[in-house]
């Protein structure tokens, strides 16, 4: 059964019957807030007056900024900023003028989504649930979805993809990010060391390529449960939904010893639904 529900005047819980990864990393996100992740502080006053003023400096990917043409005609239209929970993105679209919907796996984000945009007088609505059901939303519902790198959280791309483009309208877009699925061939612990060994093959699982035992330490740690996929799904699903991607670039990690050797650590990428 679906639970939906009022949290508060601004929060909604969409949450059914969730695979237990889901919840494990509603779990460890809860968990990143309370650490300050980079992805869990809300935007500063500076980053709010650029926003309002139509200078997005909003992210998609983890170091370069939204190309200004993929966010240049927002104001009035309504934007679901999908797996998007703390307090940046949501906060800077609705600054810039759209009407946004936020849906996050995470109490806490979303809980930093509301602080966020009640310290700058925004109404934006919060939804905690499953990027992988939309069913809460019509069909033809956003003008746009604009979905920071997230994929590599869940199992089934595929249904995310299928759901994005039943929510949008006829001429809407879809800005996502992917994670190059090479990434997932190294060591991580070795990587934060400043090496690099390759360890795993790919399509790689947190829950099928590595011990039982270590999926529990992981849980226990409040470690995020990622996949790696393939480009089969993270752009050919992009394709199979009935999308056209029409734009991309692509980004660096931060991490130096992964970006001297993979130069495009994540692919951000601007698909269109025309029919």
């Amino acid at each position: 059964m679906l639970l939906h529900y009022v949290f508060s005047k601004t929060l909604w819980y969409h949450l059914n019957v969730m695979k237990e990864y889901i919840k494990d990393n509603a779990i460890a996100w809860d968990f990143e807030n309370s650490k300050d992740n980079f992805w869990t502080i809300g935007v500063n006053e500076k980053q709010f007056n650029l926003a309002k003023n139509g200078d997005l400096q909003i992210y998609l990917s983890p170091i370069k900024f939204v190309k200004p043409e993929w966010v240049s005609d927002i104001r009035g239209k309504k934007i679901l900023a999908l797996a998007c929970g703390g307090g940046q993105q949501s906060i800077m679209l609705s600054a810039a003028g759209a009407d946004v919907t936020v849906l996050d796996i995470s109490k806490k984000q979303i809980e930093t989504d509301i602080e966020t945009a009640k310290k700058y007088g925004l109404d934006i609505k919060a939804i905690q649930g499953d990027m992988q059901d939309l069913s809460m939303f019509a069909d033809c519902t956003f003008d746009m979805i604009f979905n920071p790198t997230s994929t590599c959280f869940i199992s089934e791309v595929q249904k995310t993809y299928d759901e994005c483009y039943r929510v949008l309208k006829i001429g809407g877009t879809f800005l996502t990010s992917a994670t190059n699925p090479i990434l997932y061939i190294f060591d991580e612990k070795k990587e934060f060391k400043g090496k690099l060994k390759v360890k795993y093959t790919v399509p790689y699982s947190d829950l099928k390529s590595l011990k039982k035992s270590d999926v529990e330490k992981m849980i226990k740690r409040h470690d995020t449960i990622e996949f790696s996929h393939t480009w089969d799904i993270l752009l050919g699903g992009l394709f199979e939904a009935g999308f056209i991607v029409d734009d991309m670039y692509t980004d660096l990690s931060g991490l130096e010893i992964v970006d001297s050797f993979v130069h495009d650590c994540y692919f951000a990428l601007h698909a269109k639904k025309l029919k």
